[in-house]
C-alpha cells in the first residue's frame, strides 16, 4: 500500500471518530433532565449501560488498532505494537466476561467486572444494597485468584439497581 494511501485511509478514520464525537456531544445535549422516574431507569439500566460503553470504547480502540495493523507490514516495529495491544484488550475482554460469570454465580442478580489493560487494577460492581465482609472476601479472593492482581489493586462497589 502506497503512502499517499495510507495517508488518505488514516485521515478518514480520524475524520470519522470526529464526527463521531460530534454526534456523540449533540446527543448527550439534546436529553431533557432525568426526573425521578428517569434516575429509577437509569439505576436500573447501570450495568447494561457500563456494558454498552465499554464495549463501544473497545470496539474503537480495536477499530483504530486495526487500521494501524493495515497500515504497517507484518514484522514493522508499530505493527508489532499493535498487535500486541489488540491480544491485550481481547483477552481482557475475556476475562471480564468469565469474572462476570463468576460473580453472578455466587447469587447476585448482576456484575460488572472491569480489568485494566494499562495496569493491575480490577473493579467489580455488583448488583446489592450493601456488601457485607464474607462476601466481600469472598469475591475478593475469587479475583485475586483468577487474575494474580494484588490486594489493593481489586476495588468492589455495591450497586444497587432493582431489577
Amino acid at each position: 500500500m502506497s503512502n499517499k494511501k495510507k495517508v488518505v485511509l488514516m485521515s478518514s478514520l480520524v475524520l470519522l471518530l470526529a464526527v463521531t464525537a460530534v454526534f456523540n456531544f449533540v446527543f448527550a445535549n439534546t436529553r431533557s433532565t432525568p426526573t425521578s422516574a428517569d434516575n429509577e431507569v437509569t439505576a436500573s439500566n447501570y450495568f447494561t449501560t457500563y456494558r454498552a460503553e465499554r464495549t463501544t470504547t473497545r470496539n474503537e480502540e480495536l477499530m483504530q488498532l486495526d487500521s494501524v495493523i493495515a497500515l504497517y507490514d507484518e514484522g514493522d516495529e508499530k505493527y508489532e505494537e499493535a498487535t500486541e495491544m489488540k491480544m491485550e484488550i481481547v483477552s481482557a475482554m475475556e476475562q471480564e466476561l468469565v469474572l462476570e460469570n463468576m460473580v453472578r454465580s455466587l447469587g447476585f442478580s448482576d456484575a460488572v467486572v472491569s480489568v485494566s489493560v494499562d495496569s493491575d487494577n480490577v473493579n467489580v460492581f455488583i448488583n446489592s444494597d450493601e456488601l457485607n465482609y464474607d462476601t466481600a472476601l469472598s469475591i475478593y479472593n475469587m479475583m485475586k485468584n483468577e487474575t494474580g492482581v494484588v490486594a489493593g489493586n481489586i476495588i468492589i462497589m455495591p450497586v444497587y439497581a432493582e431489577s
